[in-house]
């Protein structure tokens, strides 16, 4: 079942568009912005959406970086639950809006 999940949503270019949706949102937020300014947007974007498409059900293996040690420089400048609340908030976001394009394309 959960492997129609990935081609349900419409596959690949849906879950790049909520990823792409989400990191604008994340750049845009005030709160958040100063924990990417070391990061490499374009390697995250990939990754990310590498990441999502795994556990969608889609037929992607991650090979990104554990969770831990992904996080620990944004943890050890303050990132918190509340930026964490904010960084769902944003998720949620990008992927109704993904899910809003992709139902108006007609796919």
């Amino acid at each position: 079942m959960i492997d129609d999940l990935y081609d349900l949503i419409g596959g690949r270019r849906t879950i790049w568009a909520a990823t792409e949706s989400f990191y604008e949102k994340i750049l845009a937020d005030d709160s958040l912005r100063h924990f990417f300014k070391r990061t490499d947007m374009a390697h995250l974007r990939s990754r990310q959406s590498m990441f999502i498409s795994m556990l969608l059900g889609g037929r992607v293996v991650y090979t990104g970086k554990d969770i831990h040690g992904t996080h620990a420089w944004a943890r050890n400048h303050g990132l918190n639950d509340a930026h964490f609340d904010t960084f769902l908030k944003h998720f949620r976001a990008a992927l109704e809006e993904g899910g809003e394009s992709h139902q108006t394309s007609g796919k």
